[in-house]
């Protein structure tokens, strides 16, 4: 919290510090830790030294002037050489993915979120750049849109020969496939389990390539507060149901389909 309140490093308590960024070091490294430190918060500079050890005193100098093209560089070369971590930058954060983690640098504010879990997500641009990070990685023919007022937007896309392979009665099939059995029994779950993280859902039949496209709408608030007297918001863990649905969709439906695979 004092991280948070914009205090500066000789503000807070030296030694509980230290053990805090040790902890989150070893747990980086795989070693034994006395606890999981998920939504952790560090300084820049120690994020770097943890994250990126041997080049942080150059990145925090280049992210405090924003010198973006030798930042990626430095991101870049260590990808290049193995690292197993992606990013999306953003106009005020950075977004990391060290294998199922999450990482946020907040760049004017010169500190960063450690394995983001149960923490609220404070902005829609933060928001935008995780669901476009997942999209380039798992998903790249889907699209995510960004309206800073209102939404991110995500639309899906189930080609048209999958749609026309779904049995019209699933009730009139002796076995049901894995297609039929999906968009009729699990598919409608899902959609619901998505409300309510989503403000909205929204899905079409594109009538020029017949396409069925799903698009969800996400802001910071959750369905859930419905009928609550405070409001719930989006936590980053939230994220894990979506991008579970989409990696679904694309890898079971979409790619199969670019592949010439028949469902039928």
């Amino acid at each position: 919290m004092r991280i948070k309140n914009n205090l500066t490093i000789d503000d807070v308590p030296k030694f509980c510090y230290s053990v805090h960024k040790n902890v989150l070091y070893r747990d980086f490294y795989g070693k034994t830790v006395v606890y999981k430190p998920f939504d952790a918060y560090l300084y820049l500079i120690d994020f770097l030294d943890v994250f990126f050890h041997g080049d942080y005193r150059k990145l925090n100098k280049f992210i405090s002037f924003k010198n973006w093209d030798d930042v990626l560089k430095v991101f870049n070369e260590r990808i290049e050489r193995g690292e197993n971590f992606q990013y999306q930058l953003t106009k005020n954060f950075i977004v990391f993915k060290y294998v199922e983690r999450i990482h946020v640098i907040f760049i004017n504010e010169k500190y960063a979120l450690c394995n983001a879990n149960k923490q609220n997500i404070v902005s829609l641009e933060i928001l935008y750049g995780i669901c476009e990070l997942y999209r380039r990685l798992f998903f790249p023919d889907f699209k995510v849109k960004y309206n800073p007022l209102n939404f991110v937007e995500i639309s899906a896309i189930v080609p048209r020969d999958v749609v026309s392979s779904i049995s019209s009665d699933p009730n009139m099939e002796e076995n049901l496939s894995k297609l039929d059995d999906y968009f009729w029994n699990i598919f409608p779950k899902d959609l619901d389990a998505l409300l309510e993280i989503s403000k909205r859902i929204s899905l079409n039949i594109n009538q020029y390539t017949h396409n069925l496209v799903i698009k969800l709408y996400l802001n910071l608030e959750t369905n859930n507060s419905i009928g609550v007297k405070k409001i719930k918001s989006l936590k980053y863990r939230d994220l894990r149901l979506l991008f579970n649905f989409l990696y679904r969709l694309y890898f079971d439906y979409y790619e199969l389909h670019l592949n010439g695979i028949k469902f039928k």
